[in-house]
C-alpha cells in the first residue's frame, strides 16, 4: 500500500523505506480487521448495521489518500460494503455516492454497479440505473441479477414516460377547458348531485363546442333525467337549474377537470376568475345572488345551453343541472313558493 508523501520527502535511506513499508503494512492490517469486523456486524443484523458502517469508514482511513485516488480494488471494495449497508438502512443518497466511488476506484467491480442501480432506483433515477445497470453487465454478461433488475428498471421506465404523458396531456385538456370556459364567461361552481351523476366534465370537440353532460330534475314527478351530451348549441323547454354556493377560481376549475384522470397537484399554475354576463329568459334555475340568497333565473324555450349558463348569476354546479316545471301544472305554484323538496 503506498503512502502519500510531501514533494522532496521520500524517504533516502534504506531504514526510511522499510519503516515507511512497516507503517503501510500496519494500516493494511488494520483495514483488513475493520472490514472483517464490518462483515461480521452486517450478519448480526439491522441493530448493528451503523457499526458496520463504522467500520467500513475506519477502513477506508486506513487506506491513505495514494490507495483513494488510483485504481484500487481494495479501496473499492471496502466502498462497494459500505453502500450495501446503506442501502439496507435506507440512506439511499449516501449508497449511491459509496457505490460510485466503488466504481471508480474498480470499473470491474460488479457489485458496485449493481448496488450503485439499486441506489439510483429508490432515488428515482430511473436512467441513472438503467446506466449502471448496463455497466455492471458490460464487465459480467452473464450476471443474472443485473439483467432481472435492468429489466424491471426498464419497465418503469416505459411507465414513467406513459404516465408523465398522461398527466401532460390531462393537463392540456384541462386548460383548454378552462379556457373555453374564461372566452364564454362562465363560472364554474362545486359540483353537486354527484350522487345521481358521478363525476362527469364537459368536453371540447374539434369545433371548440363544448358538449356537456345535463341533469334535469323534475321535481313534479320526483324524477331525473341525465343527458350525457348535450352541445351547448342546442336549445331546450323550460329548465330550472340549482347553482352553487361559490364560484371556484381558475386555479380550482383546472383541478376539477383534472379529477379523476391525474394529481391535480400537478397543475402549477395560478389563474385568475373572471365573471361572466348574459340575461336569459324563461323556466327557472336555482343559484345564490350577490347577496347571498338563492333566487330563480328564468330560462326562455327558444334559448340555447350556452346562452343559458352565460346568464350573469349563473354559477355552474359542475355540470349543468336544470328543474323542469310545467308553468300550466298546478304545481308551478307551489314550485315558486318553495313548497317542494329534491327528488
Amino acid at each position: 500500500m503506498a503512502l502519500l508523501m510531501e514533494p522532496g520527502s521520500e524517504p533516502l535511506t534504506e531504514g526510511e523505506k522499510a519503516d515507511l513499508e512497516g507503517i503501510a503494512a500496519i494500516k493494511e492490517s488494520a483495514a483488513r480487521e475493520y472490514k472483517e469486523e464490518g462483515n461480521k456486524f452486517v450478519k448480526m443484523g439491522r441493530k448493528h448495521y451503523a457499526d458496520a458502517v463504522d467500520c467500513y469508514t475506519k477502513a477506508i482511513a486506513q487506506m491513505g489518500a495514494a490507495s483513494l485516488s488510483a485504481p484500487s480494488p481494495d479501496a473499492s471494495v471496502l466502498f462497494a460494503n459500505r453502500a450495501h449497508v446503506n442501502l439496507l438502512l435506507g440512506n439511499h443518497r449516501r449508497a449511491l455516492d459509496d457505490a460510485e466511488q466503488a466504481i471508480r476506484l474498480s470499473p470491474s467491480n460488479v457489485k458496485a454497479h449493481y448496488r450503485a442501480a439499486k441506489a439510483a432506483l429508490a432515488l428515482d433515477l430511473l436512467p441513472e440505473a438503467v446506466s449502471f445497470s448496463r455497466r455492471g453487465l458490460e464487465q459480467d454478461p452473464g450476471n443474472e441479477e443485473l439483467k432481472k433488475f435492468l429489466a424491471r428498471v426498464g419497465a418503469l421506465e416505459i411507465e414513467q414516460f406513459r404516465q408523465r404523458a398522461k398527466v401532460q396531456n390531462a393537463v392540456y385538456t384541462a386548460k383548454d377547458l378552462t379556457t373555453a370556459l374564461e372566452r364564454r364567461k362562465l363560472r364554474l361552481g362545486k359540483a353537486a348531485f354527484q350522487e345521481l351523476t358521478g363525476v362527469k366534465k364537459p368536453e371540447l370537440d374539434s369545433m371548440c363546442v363544448l358538449h356537456w353532460p345535463v341533469l334535469l330534475l323534475y321535481p313534479e314527478v320526483m324524477s331525473s333525467d341525465f343527458i350525457k351530451d348535450f352541445p351547448e348549441t342546442e336549445l331546450f323547454s323550460q329548465h330550472l337549474d340549482a347553482g352553487a354556493e361559490t364560484p371556484l377560481s381558475k386555479s380550482e376549475t383546472l383541478k376539477y377537470f383534472l379529477e379523476g384522470t391525474v394529481d391535480s397537484k400537478s397543475l402549477q399554475d395560478t389563474l385568475d376568475e373572471e365573471d361572466g354576463e348574459h340575461d336569459t329568459g324563461s323556466g327557472c334555475t336555482v343559484t345564490p345572488s350577490s347577496e347571498g340568497s338563492a333566487k330563480w333565473i328564468r330560462v326562455k324555450e327558444g334559448t340555447t345551453l350556452e346562452e343559458a349558463l352565460q346568464h350573469k348569476d349563473y354559477i355552474i354546479p359542475g355540470i349543468p343541472v336544470f328543474f323542469v316545471v310545467s308553468r300550466k301544472s298546478s304545481f308551478y305554484s307551489e314550485f315558486k313558493a318553495g313548497n317542494w323538496s329534491l327528488p
